[in-house]
């Protein structure tokens, strides 16, 4: 039979760390190498660093560049419509109120109270809503109202009121 000389797998191996160092010889040349490996480390870091933070301000500038011709070609779409006489006459009717010899301007002044201005309308709801109270019914009730009524006044506020007792 035939002994193995490989440690079994029960056993443990221990190793001794200065046995491993004593054991690794460095050359010049090895020595050498490394160091310059190192140095090269040292120098590139920062300039690799340096590369990246001006391509972020090269990307930031071609931004705002594109950002400025696109002004720019507002502007001058605005330029060339300000260099067409109907537009002038126009911008000089609205912002101006420039007329013409003969025509007769009526400005309407806007002198409704801020509560009787209509507010905004909601969003259309996509969903359907059933109502709480029938029309039908009101609609009869309003026509019959209004072909009941005997007369129309005028109420203090300028509203229109009806009153069915007045003959």
């Amino acid at each position: 039979m035939v002994k193995s000389t490989a440690p079994s797998s029960h056993a443990r191996a221990t190793v001794d760390v200065r046995d491993w160092v004593g054991r690794v010889r460095l050359s010049a040349f090895t020595g050498i190498m490394l160091g310059l490996v190192v140095l090269a480390a040292l120098v590139l870091v920062p300039t690799i660093g340096t590369y990246v933070d001006q391509r972020q301000r090269v990307a930031a500038l071609e931004e705002s560049v594109r950002l400025t011709e696109t002004e720019v070609a507002a502007l001058e779409a605005e330029q060339e419509q300000w260099s067409d006489p109907a537009y002038i006459t126009a911008q000089a009717r609205e912002r101006l109120y420039y007329v013409r010899p003969g025509e007769v301007v009526y400005l309407i002044d806007d002198d409704l109270p801020a509560g009787s201005v209509p507010a905004e309308q909601a969003a259309v709801s996509e969903d359907v809503q059933e109502t709480t109270n029938d029309w039908m019914s009101q609609l009869v009730r309003s026509v019959t109202g209004a072909g009941l009524a005997r007369s129309v006044g005028v109420t203090g506020d300028g509203a229109t009121g009806t009153d069915p007792a007045t003959p």
